[in-house]
C-alpha cells in the first residue's frame, strides 16, 4: 500500500501548538499558490528559490518574479531567500543523463539537489521543518521526494514536512489562483531538456 504523505502532513499539522519555522522550496509562483495558501494559516514561512535547472537565464528571472508576485498578490507575510542562479550545479548532475525522459533518473538528482540545499540552508538558520512545492505537480514524484526529504532529515537533523500537495485537487487549486491573480505560467518544467522534450511533443501534435 503507497503511503500517504498528505495525511502524514495533516498529522503534523494537528500536532502543531505554535507556528514553526518552514523553509519552504518553491520551484515557481504558481506551484506555490496552492501550497502557501494551505500552509500559511499553520507555519511561519520563508520562501527558498533555488532552481539551478532552470533554463536560460531569463526563464530564471521571470519565475523569480512571479514568485515575488504572488506572495505580493496574495498579501501574505511571507519571506523570500534567494539563491545566486548556479545553472552549473544543475549541469553536474545531468552529465550522462541529457538523454532521459522527464521524470527519470536526471530528475530525481534535480530533486535531491534543490532539496538537499534547503535541508542544509534550514538547518544553518535554525528552521525547524523543510520541505518542496514540487509535490504540488502531477508529473513529480511524490514517493521519490519524499523519500528523499526523509533521508535529509536525518542528514540535516532537521524535520522535513511530509507532504504530497497534488492531493485535495492542489493542483487544480493553483491553477485557479493563477488564473484569478493572471501570473505567468510556464509550459515546461524548467530545464534546457524538458524544454527540448516539451518541443518534440508539440511538434508531434501538428503532424
Amino acid at each position: 500500500m503507497k503511503t500517504n504523505y498528505n495525511t502524514i502532513m495533516e498529522e503534523i499539522i494537528d500536532s502543531l501548538d505554535n507556528k514553526p519555522k518552514l523553509l519552504l522550496h518553491a520551484c515557481c509562483g504558481v506551484c506555490s499558490s496552492a501550497v502557501l495558501e494551505r500552509l500559511y494559516p499553520h507555519f511561519d514561512i520563508t520562501i527558498l528559490f533555488y532552481n539551478p535547472n532552470i533554463y536560460p537565464e531569463n526563464e530564471y528571472n521571470k519565475r523569480l518574479e512571479t514568485q515575488k508576485e504572488i506572495i505580493s498578490k496574495m498579501n501574505l507575510d511571507v519571506k523570500i531567500l534567494e539563491t545566486n542562479y548556479e545553472s552549473e550545479e544543475f549541469t553536474k548532475i545531468s552529465k550522462g543523463l541529457e538523454e532521459e525522459k522527464e521524470g527519470g533518473e536526471r530528475c530525481t538528482k534535480c530533486y535531491l539537489l534543490r532539496l538537499e540545499k534547503t535541508a542544509h540552508l534550514a538547518q544553518l538558520n535554525n528552521f525547524d521543518y523543510f520541505c518542496t512545492t514540487l509535490s504540488v505537480s502531477p508529473y513529480k514524484n511524490a514517493e521519490k521526494l519524499n523519500k528523499i526529504g526523509k533521508i535529509l532529515e536525518e542528514k540535516y537533523n532537521t524535520k522535513y514536512l511530509y507532504s504530497d500537495f497534488k492531493k485535495k485537487e492542489g493542483y487544480k487549486r493553483s491553477t485557479q489562483l493563477a488564473k484569478q491573480y493572471n501570473l505567468y505560467r510556464q509550459d515546461y518544467c524548467g530545464c534546457e531538456y524538458s524544454l527540448k522534450e516539451a518541443k518534440e511533443k508539440a511538434l508531434q501534435k501538428l503532424v
